[in-house]
Formats: C-alpha cells, structure tokens, sequence
C-alpha cells in the first residue's frame, strides 16, 4: 500500500511533476541545457527573495553545506547548532581540517541573537552557519533578530541552512543578509532527493579567492565561475531529470503565489501545535517553532514505533524522534503539497489508535 508520507523529507511528489522527471535526455552541454538551468536560477531567485546568482549541485543539501563551511572559511567558523544537523555542519569543517568551533544549544532551544553577538565580538570569526529550521528538534530560528545583529558584521560570511524551510516558509535572503541560502529538493520543495540549491553571494565568491583548498565537487568558486562564463553551464554533469521536475515544481509553486504557499504551512502548523498542545507538548517553544514540521513530546510514553504500524495499515507514516530523541518525541510533517484537510485526515487517526 502506497503511505501518504507526513515525515521530514523525503515527501510525496505529485504525478505531474514526477512524469517530468522521464523527459527524453539532451546533452548537459547544449544551449537547451543552459536554457533549463537559466529558467529554474531565476525562478529560485523569486522563491529565495534574492538577487544573487542560484547555484545547483547533483547532490543533497550536505553536498553545499560541505562546500559553503570549506569553501568560504579563510579564518575560523562559528557554527551554530540546535540539533543533529547544525552538528553535522561542524561535522563537516573538522572532517576538512576547518578550523571552526561550535555553539551548541539545548535540543529544542534556539540560536539566539545574543549568542552571535557574544560570537563574533571576539573577532575570531569570519564564516558563520545557521540552521533555520531543524527537523530533528522541530525549531525554526529567529533570522530576522540574528540580521540585525550580522549587520555589524560586514565581512562575515553567513551561511544559511534551510534545507527543511525554503518554499515552505518565506526566507528574504537579500533582506537579512544572508551570503549563502542552501536548500535541497527532497523537503518543502516537493520533489524527489537528489538536488542541491544555494543562493551564494558576491562576498562569498570573494572569500573563496583567499581559500587554498577548497575541494573540487564542491568548490564554490569553480562553479560560481562556471556558470558565469559558460552561460549556465556547470563543471561536473548536472542530474537534468531532476531540473526538469525542478523546473516544472517552481512553475506551480509560483502559480500557488508565494504568500498563499507560506500561509498554508503556517495554517498546517497551527493546527497541528494546537493538537500537540491538547494531548501531548510541543517540544520547542511555540514562537519557535517550525513551519514545516511539528515536533511533540512523547508525554503519554507512547510506542511510536506501533503508533506507525497501525498508521501504515491506514495508509499513512509519522516520523520517531531523531537520534537521541528517539521514542521521547515524535515528528508530524506539513510541508511541500501536503494540505490541511490531508493533515485533519492524519491526526483523527492518531486520536483513533491512540484513543484520545
């Protein structure tokens, strides 16, 4: 039985949009594949709220978050995290010998503007990574406070994850300031695991030049060049199927409206705190809480695991609690194309199974 996925990635992808993905192959170095990949670089720009250059990689996300943390450090990271993923970055520059330090909070609390101010007062900093929404604690930062306080910090490289966030809650990349917005296909979206999408700025091009050792798949600078002087062309071979699907993804999200888009993941979001809240405890504090999933506190000590069981049965999948949060809480997805009566529809069976 096909299960109608309520979790954090990957989620379900319309018909339509993966008919796109068995278009008939081209050569990734034709005019038509500069065309595809120009089309879907000013679409993500309107989605992004930006002006910067959109760079893609065959990849997931991790693949520039890598590059980002590598590429960009010339003197020391300040990575902050508040979950498994925010580690996963720091993770990452000390696997590439970058030098960085972590800024660890509270599973289920924020990054707040005050510890990146206390951070960069110092002057050691010149790159920092921000997790905007966490999957595994369920928080979405508060990046408009942390803008205002990167402000004074001109010459720091902020880099930006919003795998989990971006077309599913409005992110205005050139307002806050962000040099580096990196998302994946694979979350809100809507399409399959495989692409990784960044804005990327003129000041983190002009970081990578005082980069040695960049790596290659994932130098910055190679493919910000790339695509500058071969018209949108790329240095390794790009997945065309996925731009395809891409391409038409970004047609509907657009022809959605933006803002209709946003507020159908918050209007998701509040329904399902409101169910937490009735029968269980959300783990992060509302205001920050996540747009895109719902991340609950196993008050009653639940088996999660048989919760998805019956729910599979039904047709339908939850998330368990990630890493060490596994059983303690449990996760409930509203992103991409999933819809409010299509969440209504997954909490009256929960309250079914369990019965609440």
């Amino acid at each position: 039985m096909k299960k109608k996925l309520f979790i954090p990635g990957p989620v379900d992808v319309t018909p339509e949009a993966l008919a796109r993905m068995a278009t008939p192959m081209i050569g990734h170095r034709t005019s038509e594949a500069s065309v595809l990949q120009k089309s879907i670089h000013d679409k993500m720009q309107k989605v992004f709220y930006t002006e910067q250059r959109i760079m893609f990689s065959t990849s997931s996300g991790s693949g520039f978050m890598e590059g980002a943390i590598r590429s960009c450090t010339r003197k020391r990271a300040a990575v902050f995290s508040v979950g498994a993923f925010g580690n996963r970055w720091y993770d990452m520059a000390v696997a590439n010998a970058v030098p960085a330090d972590k800024f660890e909070s509270e599973w289920g609390k924020p990054t707040t503007p005050e510890m990146v101010e206390q951070a960069l007062s110092t002057g050691k900093y010149d790159l920092i990574t921000v997790t905007h929404n966490e999957t595994s604690t369920g928080v979405m930062n508060p990046v408009e406070e942390i803008a205002e306080v990167m402000k004074k910090y001109p010459d720091v490289v902020w880099c930006l994850d919003a795998v989990s966030s971006a077309a599913g809650s409005k992110i205005e990349v050139d307002k806050l300031g962000v040099d580096i917005c990196i998302t994946s296909t694979q979350k809100a979206l809507g399409l399959p695991p495989g692409l990784a999408i960044c804005s990327f700025s003129q000041k983190a091009y002009e970081a990578t030049k005082e980069v040695e050792y960049r790596g290659l798949y994932f130098d910055m600078k190679e493919i910000y060049e790339t695509i500058e002087k071969k018209n949108h062309q790329y240095p390794s071979t790009p997945s065309l199927s996925h731009m395809y699907a891409l391409d038409y993804q970004l047609d509907q999200i657009l022809l959605e409206g933006l803002d209709n888009r946003f507020e159908r993941h918050i209007e998701m979001a509040k329904y399902v705190r409101a169910w937490a809240n009735r029968h269980f405890e959300l783990l992060p504090e509302e205001k920050y809480a996540s747009n895109t999933l719902t991340n609950i506190k196993n008050t009653r000590e639940i088996s999660v695991g048989n919760l998805n069981k019956q729910l599979a049965k039904r047709g339908m999948v939850i998330s368990n609690g990630y890493g060490k949060m596994k059983d303690v809480t449990f996760r409930i997805a509203h992103m991409a194309e999933t819809t409010l009566p299509e969440i209504k529809e997954l909490l009256v069976n929960v309250e079914d199974i369990l019965g609440l």
